[in-house]
């Protein structure tokens, strides 16, 4: 994404700084709880609330999380990091100060990979969250505290981002990879991901950077996409005019579709970042890394990478089932459950197609999870190779799975029990077929006159007229052969 504005090739230069809320029970320094939809100012106490004497003790699950995601990434763990207070004033943070890891982080380094290109990562530090104001109308604003000092890792990319749709899909990344790891529920409706993006117009003949700006507090896939398509017309609007972009710091409004100014852009040394007189350095020793790079899974990328390798499954198939860690973990007992015969591939596809459609589409309109199913992934083998057997259609494997649905059983025996088989006698489809060349005349003229597109009307009679019953390929047969030999019609 590159552009010529008055004499000089620009391209957009992004960086995101992802902040995930991390999956505790209780806060970053303290003991309350972290629940989303407490009352409001309910979860708190003298050490979130900044009552003087009140001492902050780390959470030792954070901080294990923490250093799983950064395992996870190839960052290095540091075996000593420290805690900086960052000074700034606003109503909803009550210490005055917000507690952060800024020379010293937990991590640095890593990568993650986005459209076939890695994108490195700067660091990995914790912190903790700042509390949430509501600005009602007529000027007046509230302040809930529950979420103060909830445990907070910041992910900090180098500006290789290029495009909008780039970050959107590192974003999206970052929360496949909390999920799969547990240490993040990701959910972004309720703030447990978001992320502050940087976007300048850098110069492609030269090392001169662009003026930097930040979008703060974008809670959206889209909403990413959005604030930094507007961004880059703005910085370009800008330059095309002769202007100079400002170094600062805006929001991104979604009704309107624009960025609107905050403030101008603060340098470290506004917060007056200094070590934490009442924490210590947080040392990590060897065992208790180790435990945690125990904990990793195989990441969502690679598993995608070996649903292709392994089973012929496309990038995007590969992608989609991978998506959440549920989703693919029940995927994988059913190709466990294929025999390993010549047709293993043929079969694994044919689960995979009916995961990503049907079953897919069920979740999502009745709102469930894929855990919640009364059937395991077994049944859909069965229920396919049924299917390729002749024994069901698609549309009556359709029917069984619409009854697996409300109760665990064997496919063969329901569509025994209730009566569903597919026709595949001839002289049976052969009674339909010519019944229904014979009540659509002009149709089948049309047909034998060279109208061959009309093929897939009379299937569609034949298979309404068997309840979804006849067998599809036996149909086509029939029907050229009873349109050849000039039956009725």
């Amino acid at each position: 994404m590159t552009m010529t504005i008055r004499g000089r090739r620009l391209q957009p230069v992004i960086g995101l700084e992802i902040h995930v809320q991390l999956a505790t029970h209780s806060k970053m320094f303290c003991g309350c709880g972290t629940e989303f939809d407490a009352p409001p100012n309910s979860l708190v106490c003298p050490v979130c609330l900044a009552f003087p004497g009140a001492l902050p003790v780390p959470n030792r699950q954070a901080v294990a999380l923490a250093t799983r995601l950064a395992l996870a990434v190839g960052a290095t763990v540091h075996p000593r990091s420290v805690f900086d207070r960052k000074s700034y004033y606003y109503p909803d943070l009550p210490k005055g100060y917000q507690i952060t890891q800024q020379r010293h982080p937990l991590a640095t380094g890593g990568g993650i990979e986005v459209h076939g290109r890695r994108i490195e990562l700067e660091r990995l530090h914790l912190e903790e969250d700042a509390g949430r104001s509501t600005h009602a109308s007529g000027g007046a604003s509230l302040v809930d505290l529950n979420r103060a000092g909830v445990p907070l890792v910041e992910i900090v990319s180098r500006p290789q981002l290029r495009t909008p749709e780039e970050a959107a899909a590192f974003m999206k990344e970052v929360r496949r990879i909390v999920r799969y790891l547990g240490v993040s529920d990701g959910n972004m409706e309720q703030g447990s991901l978001r992320c502050d993006a940087n976007i300048s117009l850098g110069d492609l003949d030269s090392d001169v950077p662009g003026a930097r700006v930040e979008l703060k507090n974008i809670n959206s896939f889209r909403f990413v996409t959005q604030a930094l398509q507007h961004e880059i017309a703005r910085h370009a609007e800008v330059l095309a005019a002769g202007g100079v972009v400002a170094r600062e710091t805006r929001s991104f409004d979604p009704q309107r579709g624009v960025s609107v100014f905050m403030r101008s852009k603060e340098d470290a040394h506004d917060y007056r970042f200094f070590p934490d007189p009442d924490l210590p350095p947080l040392v990590l020793d060897a065992q208790f890394i180790e435990a945690q790079r125990a904990q990793l899974v195989e990441l969502p990328s690679a598993r995608s990478a070996r649903y292709q390798q392994d089973w012929g499954l496309s990038a995007q198939d590969a992608g989609v089932l991978t998506t959440d860690r549920a989703t693919a973990d029940w995927f994988e007992r059913g190709v466990a459950s294929i025999d390993p015969t010549p047709d293993h591939g043929a079969r694994t596809k044919a689960l995979a197609n009916l995961v990503i459609g049907e079953v897919t589409r069920l979740l999502k309109q009745q709102d469930r999870l894929i855990d919640s199913l009364p059937f395991g992934p077994e049944r859909l083998v069965q229920l396919n190779d049924l299917v390729d057997s002749g024994v069901l259609s698609g549309d009556l494997a359709l029917w069984v799975l619409g009854a697996l649905w409300e109760a665990d059983g064997d496919p063969a025996e329901i569509a025994v029990a209730r009566g569903w088989r597919q026709v595949s006698d001839t002289a049976e489809l052969d009674g339909v077929i010519a019944a229904v060349l014979s009540a659509h005349p002009a149709e089948a003229a049309r047909y034998r006159a060279g109208q061959l597109k009309l093929r897939g009307f009379f299937v569609g009679r034949v298979m309404k007229e068997t309840a979804g019953a006849a067998n599809p390929r036996l149909v086509n047969e029939r029907l050229d052969a009873l349109l050849a030999d000039g039956e009725p019609g």
